[in-house]
């Protein structure tokens, strides 16, 4: 595994963590619309986390839309009673499935994604500029003149 998967992952459980408790803070601290709302955008983006930590070397959009469709399925399966359930019975299937479909939470999760795509998708161009800037090598086997000819 490459340096920079390491350090990929690395950061991935970084934000987690700190989208993780950023939600809660905000959920202890206010109540209402911006709790939840806060709520969407932060599960979102914490899934987002997640599929970068499996695929470091995905792309941007890829893990955005990856990100974006694992919440909607998610939020389209309260539709049924099983999360509903299971959320009765456990505290952690609760935070990861929620109970009841919020039509509203559907439009919250592209919110918590798209700056990070985005922000992944500035931070790949500029490593990939910084890297065709870097120097190659001075001269190649083919590019040497061959003595006395």
């Amino acid at each position: 595994m490459s340096l920079a998967v390491r350090w990929t992952r690395l950061l991935m459980v970084v934000l987690a963590a700190s989208f993780t408790g950023a939600a809660f803070a905000i959920r202890a601290a206010m109540d209402g619309p911006i709790q939840q709302y806060a709520g969407a955008a932060f599960s979102a983006a914490i899934v987002y986390t997640i599929v970068i930590f499996i695929w470091p070397r995905i792309s941007p959009l890829t893990a955005g839309s990856a990100a974006i469709a694992y919440c909607w399925f998610i939020e389209f399966a309260q539709l049924t009673p099983i999360p509903a359930a299971l959320s009765q019975r456990n505290w952690l299937a609760r935070q990861l499935l929620g109970a009841q479909f919020d039509l509203i939470d559907v439009a919250w999760y592209p919110v918590g994604v798209i700056p990070l795509a985005a922000a992944h998708w500035f931070l790949r161009a500029r490593a990939r500029s910084q890297t065709d800037e870097a120097p190659g090598p001075r001269a190649n086997a083919g590019d040497r003149e061959v003595a006395g000819g």
